[in-house]
């Protein structure tokens, strides 16, 4: 309903049309820009519209089809993607996903919704949507097997584009936050870390990556620079240790405009890369990732709360120094 206001409404439950399906959704994840939008306004992340529901992030069971639904079966696990789930790309972000039930209109079967492996928990499953744009951001770099990267950002997007870049075969990659709490998360995945604000970022990383050549002297070896936060810091980190040929890429919510050297960028052959949504192989990557269970991805949920407390549990996923990824439990 506007700022530092959401209203829980009861509303007629939709009946799905003939190519229509209906589904209720088992857990919600929070996403960063719904809490932007909680704590700033509209205009501030998604196009959520004051007075209409939002949430994009779930996982969820079909309760009803229409009657010439014919690939669909009631009590399937589906995934909706945000993109085309309500058949209007315009309203990825406000999907419905803190709403009970959604109704899909002319559903199709990978391509709004797609089904999801018994193997992956229901938990687990209500981060796929954050994790295929980490997993973009990931596939952005166009990394060779030996290469390296560091991801800046240790929330939901930062870490799945770590272990995005382990699925390809990055086998050097370190996490940066300023949240000791959410660096030791990511620690016990398996990561190497570093406390930018506590440790000297070059240093650090020229003792993982080894060293490397910029223009600017000798640096971490590194090829890839992942931006999961949104700082500004991090692209002028980039453009004063990022060695020759390295690559910036973006995938943080960043509005700052920002002046670059073209002319170091130009010398020293960087690239910066812009890094937006999802496509349907990302989800497919996702999927497989998840499946393989060799990381500990229910472990980066630490808080749960019931559809009643969503403005708590907004406010405790905005908490980053004490949280990592908050949902709902329906």
């Amino acid at each position: 309903m506007g700022k530092g206001n959401i209203e829980i409404q009861d509303l007629p439950l939709e009946k799905p049309g003939d190519y229509d399906v209906l589904i209720q959704n088992i857990y919600s994840s929070i996403c960063g820009t719904d809490v932007a939008v909680y704590n700033h306004g509209p205009n501030t992340g998604h196009r959520i519209t004051v007075g209409e529901e939002f949430g994009h992030e779930t996982i969820s069971r079909i309760v009803a089809i229409g009657e010439k639904v014919s690939d669909f079966k009631v009590g399937e696990r589906v995934y909706p993607y945000p993109r085309y789930a309500k058949g209007n790309t315009k309203r990825a972000g406000t999907i419905g996903g803190f709403s009970e039930y959604i109704l899909i209109p002319n559903a199709k079967r990978n391509i709004s919704l797609y089904p999801v492996d018994d193997t992956i928990s229901d938990k687990i499953a209500c981060l796929i949507e954050p994790f295929t744009v980490g997993c973009r951001a990931a596939r952005r770099g166009q990394l060779k097997q030996g290469q390296k990267a560091v991801v800046f950002g240790c929330g939901t997007i930062g870490l799945s584009a770590a272990i995005a870049l382990k699925y390809f075969g990055i086998d050097k990659v370190m996490v940066c936050d300023v949240s000791d709490f959410r660096l030791k998360i990511a620690k016990n995945m398996g990561f190497y870390t570093c406390n930018t604000q506590n440790e000297n970022f070059n240093e650090t990383a020229k003792k993982y990556f080894g060293e490397a050549s910029s223009l600017n002297g000798t640096v971490a070896d590194i090829d890839c620079f992942i931006d999961a936060a949104g700082s500004e810091d991090i692209l002028n980190l980039f453009m004063e240790y990022g060695k020759i040929e390295s690559k910036f890429v973006s995938v943080a919510v960043n509005n700052a405009l920002q002046s670059i050297d073209l002319l170091h960028l130009t010398f020293s052959q960087k690239s910066i890369i812009g890094s937006g949504g999802y496509m349907p192989e990302d989800v497919k990557d996702v999927m497989q990732i998840m499946k393989s269970g060799q990381w500990n991805i229910e472990s980066m949920i630490t808080h749960e709360f019931s559809l009643d407390k969503i403005e708590q549990a907004i406010q405790t996923a905005g908490d980053t120094k004490n949280s990592l990824n908050v949902v709902i439990k329906f």
